[in-house]
């Protein structure tokens, strides 16, 4: 599971999933760290750090909800509940409460202003979402002709 090592929140839950009884292994490495990346070369790193990712065994690539229903199928004493999540109206469910939680980060995140800024070149506006400015760019510096 790819977190985000700057966010209270990430951390928070980073720390409670380690302490929960797995039936499959969990390993964290903080999104888009040169560990993230010598590890999932082939990832698009900048948005790990927007979006929960994790990755399985087999190489697949789970994101937002699926990310979270993948490791709570992973926890011994939560696989009912994602299997549950995993329909259609638990699918509903499960998007609205990363949502919610997307919301909760942008808002108690460390920030200048409203915004979450990341090395990267990521930030987030809890009005109008993630925004991507490649580090060195300013404003329209680096746009695409």
């Amino acid at each position: 599971m790819l977190y985000d090592a700057d966010c209270p929140l990430c951390t928070h839950i980073r720390d409670w999933l380690t302490k929960r009884p797995q039936l499959v292994p969990l390993e964290f490495v903080p999104a888009g760290s040169p560990a993230a990346r010598t590890r999932f070369p082939g990832l698009d790193h900048g948005s790990t750090l927007a979006e929960i990712t994790v990755v399985g065994d087999g190489g697949q690539v789970y994101r937002g909800a699926a990310a979270w229903i993948v490791t709570l199928w992973a926890l011994r004493d939560h696989r009912r509940l994602a299997h549950r999540l995993s329909t259609p109206s638990g699918m509903r469910f499960a998007k609205g409460a990363v949502l919610a939680a997307a919301k909760w980060r942008g808002v108690t995140a460390p920030a200048v202003g409203r915004a979450y800024g990341v090395a990267d070149g990521w930030t987030y506006d809890p009005r109008d979402g993630w925004h991507h400015t490649p580090p060195g760019c300013g404003s329209d510096a680096c746009a695409a002709p």
